[in-house]
């Protein structure tokens, strides 16, 4: 503590500014994998425990009642209720077979659900791209700042360059400290996400198929 109190004494407005940048993206980062975290986990298991329960229904009304208490998240109700809402009469959209209707439908709710699932990824992989080069730029700044202060005071010794350089060094340690655990969650949160894809387009497969071999039967 008492090292990095010296630093922040020593230091100007920019270093400031980049020190309190990574402190700020290090929060954000940290508030997006716990809430990523605690929301994916939700939807994985709600996926595989409501599309179970759901072909286990006895029917449609049953099967989406059943999904109303375990689909938390709102991964599987979304294409369910897309498949039940007919087209508006006198659009473009009533005009195509119904198959091509349903297709539309379930593709449209599996997008807008796999986009709630990739809420702050983007911040994630920002996070860990751009700390690293925002730690080295003030470790650059820092380092200036420090060898400006020596040229000032007239002396360049060992002990007086050592001192500040590597309290400069801190800027690319902790720009390293944000990026590291941004990048790693990327990239387990985009491999989850894609296993709910996954699921989900075998689901949305499946309940195409259902719902036209059922207007066949009824035809």
């Amino acid at each position: 503590m008492g090292g990095l109190s010296q630093f922040w004494a020593q230091g100007d407005a920019i270093g400031h500014a980049v020190a309190l940048m990574l402190l700020l993206m290090s929060i954000g980062a940290w508030v997006v994998i716990f809430w990523k975290g605690w929301l994916l986990h939700r939807a994985r298991r709600d996926l595989t425990v409501g599309a179970q329960a759901f072909w286990a229904a006895s029917d449609m009304a049953a099967a989406r009642q059943t999904l109303q208490s375990m689909d938390r998240e709102g991964v599987l109700l979304p294409l369910v209720d897309a498949v039940s809402k007919p087209a508006a009469g006198g659009t473009l959209e009533s005009l195509a077979l119904p198959e091509a209707q349903l297709t539309r439908r379930l593709r449209d709710s599996l997008h807008a659900v796999l986009g709630r699932l990739q809420h702050g990824q983007v911040l994630l992989a920002s996070v860990g791209a751009v700390s690293p080069f925002v730690g080295l730029f003030g470790t650059v700044w820092g380092i200036y700042h420090a060898m400006m202060g020596i040229a000032a005071e007239g002396s360049a010794s060992l002990d007086k360059v050592a001192g500040p350089v590597g309290e400069a060094l801190i800027m690319t340690a902790a720009g390293l400290a944000v990026a590291i655990p941004a990048v790693l969650a990327y990239n387990i949160f985009g491999k989850i996400v894609s296993a709910c894809e996954a699921d989900l387009e075998g689901f949305a497969h499946d309940l195409r198929e259902t719902l036209l071999a059922q207007q066949g039967r009824g035809n």
